[in-house]
């Protein structure tokens, strides 16, 4: 498991390293190009010190290089080449009338050589190259070693100041993990560093989508509850009809009454199982590119049996190839469930449309029926949970709307109903075609 105290450790550790090299490299640059110059003065001023002219030779001073890393040679001859003072003895450089600064390479050695005529006397005097690199490197070192000293202090006050920043985010901890799966409440962030807000406000987020869903869910589970205990009760109120019959006719009407109650039963159970699959977040659908013309096609043959059986005529409208993305199994309840409550409210002799057109882009599904429509104060309200019109005629269980209104939610689609002329007009208009 990576520790962000390790972490932090090691690349401030690595980071101010590199800096302390560059530090040295940049110093050792700098110090030798100081050295350099002046080295370069000094030569020129230890010329400007010398005689113009020696009257006669002057023997060697230095006969052995023990004290040559830390010298500078001397030598001076005449216009004819004679030699007339050479500092060291065992030094052979070459004897060049060349005036001012040159570097030169004598048997694998570098040195700084100066030239300069006094009237009738060349002087030259020269250094080795490495003595100034060496000067060079000793203060770039002076400089370098304290910072290399003061590592070992980086690391321990990065520790704690790490440790310090980071018990905040313990603080947090312990209080998530203090709480029990009831609490919901928002985590108090107040104290927090700015850099672990976000943390918080994302966690604060996510636990105030937990309450409503869970809101939601205790609200559905208790709707449910009480829309089942009616048939319930119903189906044991008839149950006990049954047995208490004595002719065979009054059997047979509570039988009857006891199928239809089964049927309503069943009818509920499978609502609340489709309503629960399409809760948001309740499962991943698998979305992909749907024709909405085909599928029109296809629910609307699954319901035309039971439109004839009420002499309903049913039958689609379609006027351009349409397509959308979203789940095909999502959308084939949704228009299932349009074309159902349709013919529940739709009379005998009736008629449905299924539209399938594309608007301006967007994909569209309508459904009008020639029912008795919907009170306008009622509008808002039937696509509730468990919502029924009062005194509608139909014994449906207030479910088909708003298994709609989930399925469009999920698609990101808009639905409006209208009352018309003649009827009801149901539509869906998706925000995205395909």
């Amino acid at each position: 498991m990576n520790s962000i105290r390790n972490t932090l450790l090691l690349w401030l550790s690595i980071g101010v390293s590199i800096v302390i090299i560059l530090a040295a490299v940049l110093v050792y640059f700098q110090a030798r190009k100081e050295a350099n110059a002046l080295a370069d003065y000094q030569m020129k001023q230890l010329v400007a010190s010398l005689p113009a002219q020696a009257p006669f030779p002057v023997p060697t001073t230095r006969d052995n290089e023990s004290n040559m890393p830390d010298d500078m040679v001397v030598r001076m001859w005449d216009n004819t080449g004679f030699r007339i003072y050479q500092s060291h003895e065992l030094i052979n450089l070459p004897q060049t009338t060349e005036l001012g600064f040159s570097d030169v390479n004598t048997d694998g050695v570098d040195w700084r050589v100066y030239n300069a005529k006094l009237g009738d006397t060349i002087v030259q005097v020269a250094q080795l190259s490495s003595a100034r690199h060496q000067i060079a490197a000793r203060v770039a070192m002076r400089t370098v070693v304290p910072l290399i000293l003061l590592l070992p202090f980086f690391a321990v006050l990065i520790w704690i100041t790490v440790g310090r920043g980071l018990a905040a985010v313990k603080r947090a901890a312990a209080h998530v993990q203090s709480r029990d799966v009831s609490s919901l409440a928002s985590i108090p962030d107040d104290d927090l560093p700015r850099e672990i807000q976000p943390l918080t406000h994302a966690l604060n987020d996510l636990l105030s989508r937990l309450r409503l869903a869970i809101d939601a869910q205790s609200a559905f589970i208790a709707d449910a509850a009480h829309e089942l205990k009616t048939p319930l009760t119903a189906l044991k109120l008839q149950i006990q009809l049954a047995e208490r019959a004595r002719t065979e006719e009054d059997r047979q009407s509570a039988f009857a009454d006891l199928a239809k109650g089964l049927e309503r039963a069943t009818h509920l159970v499978h609502q609340l199982l489709t309503l629960a699959r399409y809760e948001p977040n309740a499962r991943n659908q698998k979305y992909a590119r749907v024709d909405l013309v085909a599928l029109a096609q296809s629910v609307v043959a699954d319901f035309v049996p039971i439109a004839d059986s009420k002499k309903i005529d049913l039958g689609m409208t379609v006027k351009t190839p349409v397509h959308t993305h979203g789940s095909v199994d999502a959308l084939r309840t949704m228009l299932s469930n349009l074309i159902d409550n349709a013919i529940r409210y739709t009379p005998e002799g009736g008629r449905i449309d299924v539209l399938i057109q594309d608007n301006d882009g967007r994909a569209a599904i309508a459904v009008k029926d020639s029912g008795p429509g919907i009170p306008e104060k009622e509008l808002p309200r039937v696509i509730d949970r468990f919502y029924r019109v009062p005194g509608s005629p139909s014994n449906g269980s207030g479910l088909g709307l708003a298994i709609v209104k989930q399925i469009v939610a999920a698609h990101n689609a808009d639905i409006t109903l209208t009352n018309i002329a003649n009827g009801l007009h149901a539509s869906v208009t998706f925000n995205e075609s395909n």
